[in-house]
């Protein structure tokens, strides 16, 4: 298993509109199975700074892929949980920017 999920793992990250699969370098996915090596999932709060550097530079460079669940060697699951804060609905237009406001949130936090 951690053989399959050094060559091809790829990180999970929860958004309001489904989840997203980032496929990192072999060096990040070293990293990242250090970073889930005990849990699974992991909300962002919990992340240092230079682990959420990495998530957003991986968000940022759209190192995207799309695969069956069945299939997938996830290192793990990233939760974008929604902040306390209540927030306006997003409009039809607006839905497909659940990954800027993701980006811009991961900005924010570094």
């Amino acid at each position: 298993m951690w053989t399959k999920k050094l060559s091809a793992g790829v990180l999970r990250i929860l958004t309001p509109l489904g989840p997203r699969y980032l496929k990192p370098s072999l060096t990040q996915r070293v990293y990242l199975l250090w970073a889930f090596r005990h849990f699974e999932k992991l909300p962002l709060q919990v992340l240092n700074r230079r682990q959420q550097r990495l998530i957003q530079t991986l968000w940022s460079e759209q190192r995207f892929v799309s695969v069956l669940y069945e299939e997938a060697a996830i290192l793990g699951t990233l939760e974008k949980r929604p902040s306390a804060e209540p927030e306006a609905t997003p409009s039809r237009s607006h839905a497909s920017d659940g990954g800027a406001a993701f980006a811009a949130e991961l900005r924010q936090r570094s």
